[in-house]
């Protein structure tokens, strides 16, 4: 590709103690959490609302957030799932149970109500938020591990933007990789790319038909009807994982079906084509559930989501990478931001039995916890190596691909992004870089602040 040296003067502004790129769970809750804590945050977020993957993504709901005896998810992200029940937001057979106690349960929830409740949070904690702003360019000393500040655009056009630390909960890593911290990208050092989905909502489902058994979150022996839908031609391809419809509301499930295999969520032609191939699929998994599933007769597509959910892209090689062999010991760690037990989900990487025949082994046997079990989350995942005032929380945290296939999900996104927002908050009181932090005081900080870390 040919060059074009591009120069302009843009307005510049300081003050800010903390710029959060991204508003996802892991970006909201740093940014909640630096606020509350008295720093002066700037919250930009790419699309119109907050929420990421639960909002834009239409991936309407929460992992695991229990071990079976216990709430291993505690702090911001325990406080949104309370208020959303206390606010009949969540799907109408769901119990504080789900998320308190039960055992590798989901917890869905409406993402209308999801989004007012963030909008709600962050203006509390004195957050300014920019909605339809990206952060394009980076004015950072690689060499010394500093960032001086970012280059944002939206409809103003591009502004700099100074402050004391940095928070990349992109997603994507796009800040980091902006300014040139290592990072690892699905694919190219990996064994493939896990494919992401386009979600949908669906309208017209009799729930009591489709899910007669009382707290099911799912149409009964839907992947029965499903494998017969596939043996009689009905699908363009032969992809056997169906993740499933969930239901939120009354009447209304969320589709969650349908990889979109090859798809590389770092190149814009790419996820260009990929969004379409997802609406395609999308019309086909509708029509499955009208003809083969019984309750869903009546189903209606109302929407597809207006994010592609992206489910590996890019890590940063942090100051710790988690591994698989951490994973499996059950190792805790002495400065463990949070404890998290969900299965490694690492979705089929190809069309193929092989591929979904792996991924059953993983996900029920070799990768899953007995109840009362969990892995800790170091602190160390979450900074760039060598970097000081830059912290990254999410699903692009440094780990190894097996366990970024349990870690890259929005509970555990969000006790990252509590964590970074926590650690920023404290490195501004503090002499000390973010490789360098009292983490004795940042785990005492998140106890107090709800944080569940025995």
């Amino acid at each position: 590709m040919d060059t074009y040296r591009f120069e302009r003067t843009i307005p510049a502004e300081d003050g800010w103690d903390v710029v959060v790129a991204g508003g996802g769970p892991a970006g909201v809750a740093a940014a909640i959490a630096a606020g509350r804590l008295g720093a002066k945050v700037l919250l930009v977020e790419a699309t119109g609302c907050l929420g990421g993957m639960g909002t834009s993504g239409l991936v309407t709901a929460f992992d695991p957030m229990a071990d079976g005896e216990r709430a291993l998810v505690g702090g911001i992200m325990r406080e949104i799932v309370e208020a959303l029940y206390e606010r009949g937001q969540l799907a109408p057979h769901v119990t504080p149970d789900f998320w308190r106690r039960r055992f590798h349960c989901w917890t869905p929830f409406r993402p209308e109500g999801y989004k007012l409740l963030l909008d709600e949070l962050v203006v509390a904690a004195g957050v300014e938020v920019r909605f339809f702003t990206r952060v394009i360019d980076a004015d950072a000393d690689a060499d010394a591990g500093t960032v001086r500040g970012v280059v944002t655009n939206n409809v103003e056009g591009c502004r700099f933007v100074a402050a004391s630390t940095f928070i990349d909960a992109t997603g994507d890593a796009v800040l980091t990789d902006l300014c040139g911290a290592a990072c690892r990208e699905a694919g190219r050092d990996t064994p493939g790319i896990m494919p992401p989905t386009l979600c949908s909502l669906c309208a017209g489902i009799d729930w009591e038909t489709a899910a007669p058994v009382p707290g099911s979150n799912c149409p009964a022996d839907q992947q029965a009807y499903f494998e017969k839908a596939l043996a009689e031609g009905h699908f363009s391809h032969g992809d056997r994982h169906l993740p499933g419809m969930f239901r939120i509301g009354g009447a209304v499930g969320m589709l969650n079906a349908g990889h979109v295999f090859g798809l590389d969520a770092l190149r814009c032609r790419s996820l260009s084509d990929g969004m379409m191939r997802g609406r395609q699929l999308a019309r086909e998994y509708v029509s499955f559930y009208r003809e083969y599933v019984p309750g869903c007769e009546g189903i209606e597509h109302v929407t597809t989501a207006p994010l592609m959910g992206v489910r590996e892209n890019r890590r940063i090689v942090g100051e710790y990478e988690l591994t698989y062999e951490d994973y499996l010991a059950r190792r805790q760690f002495a400065d463990q931001i949070g404890v998290f037990n969900k299965a490694v989900d690492i979705h089929p990487y190809a069309d193929s039995a092989a591929e979904y025949e792996r991924f059953r082994e993983e996900f029920h046997h070799t990768g899953r916890f007995e109840p009362g079990e969990c892995y800790g989350i170091p602190y160390g995942i979450l900074v760039p190596r060598g970097w000081g005032n830059l912290w990254v929380a999410g699903r692009c945290a440094s780990s190894d691909v097996q366990v970024h296939g349990s870690l890259r999900v929005q509970p555990a996104a969000a006790m990252m992004g509590q964590a970074a927002g926590t650690a920023a908050a404290q490195s501004l009181r503090s002499p000390r870089p973010a490789g360098r932090l009292d983490t004795r005081q940042l785990v005492q900080t998140l106890r107090e602040h709800g944080a569940y870390l025995p």
